[in-house]
């Protein structure tokens, strides 16, 4: 009998090897696109097969140490008994990316918006290149005059990172658009959990009662600021002012 070659062992080995190593890989993705999907079902949102590659390569990269936060100015920081009520913050000149969503429920345009965005950083970009992540991903929203209720607009967006400001790659989805936001100063609170209509009017009023001069801010157009997934069930959010130019 004869006797199999050193040779051909390693590669019946190493292919071996590599047939494990990608159903592994086929496994996790099915995980991910499955805790996704039941997520979404929960935002009455359905997340599409060709998300999970998407996904995987978002969570592969979701380091916290590589997240690029969106840079500031500090101006002031407003305390009450060794609360943080607030902070004023400028923000300089910058690119984003951006998406318009009109979804009958806030939570369906933010999660919707949100994995176009991912499959725009996930290599569908001009550049075919993993983009990596910035934080805080934002949200604008805007209310009627009175503050009572939000309109169904909103424009999801995600900051540039900064060796991308320059050139930013084109995005594949016609429905991403590359803006250039001026600098702006902001009033920023910061509040947990998940945002909806509901949450996000009463973080409105709750700031607007603690500024000292509201009026000096845009009255109708706010910030939803995003530092954790929408899949996150405790997410970590601030709410935005922005100064009036």
């Amino acid at each position: 009998m004869a006797e199999e070659s050193p040779d051909s062992a390693y590669h019946s080995n190493g292919s071996s090897l590599e047939e494990e190593a990608e159903r592994m890989e086929d496994e996790e993705q099915e995980r991910l696109l499955s805790y996704w999907q039941s997520v979404g079902r929960g935002h009455q949102v359905d997340v599409p097969r060709d998300m999970a590659e998407p996904i995987q390569q978002l969570t592969r990269n979701n380091n916290p140490q590589e997240r690029q936060t969106i840079p500031f100015t500090l101006i002031q920081r407003k305390e009450k008994l060794g609360d943080l009520l607030y902070e004023k913050r400028q923000y300089g000149k910058a690119k984003w990316a951006c998406i318009k969503m009109k979804e009958k429920q806030y939570e369906q345009s933010i999660c919707l918006g949100f994995m176009k965005l991912m499959r725009y950083i996930c290599e569908q970009n001009s550049s075919g290149l993993y983009l990596g992540i910035t934080i805080p991903i934002v949200t604008i929203v805007h209310t009627n005059e009175s503050q009572s209720e939000m309109t169904q607009s909103v424009t999801v967006a995600y900051y540039l990172p900064e060796m991308l400001q320059d050139e930013p790659p084109h995005p594949f989805d016609s429905d991403i658009i590359i803006e250039e936001w001026p600098s702006t100063i902001v009033y920023s609170r910061s509040f947990r959990g998940i945002t909806n209509e509901d949450s996000i009017m009463r973080e409105i009023n709750l700031l607007a009662e603690i500024l000292e001069s509201p009026e000096l801010c845009l009255q109708d157009t706010f910030i939803i600021a995003g530092y954790t997934n929408p899949a996150a069930a405790n997410r970590h959010n601030e709410i935005w002012f922005l100064q009036r130019p």
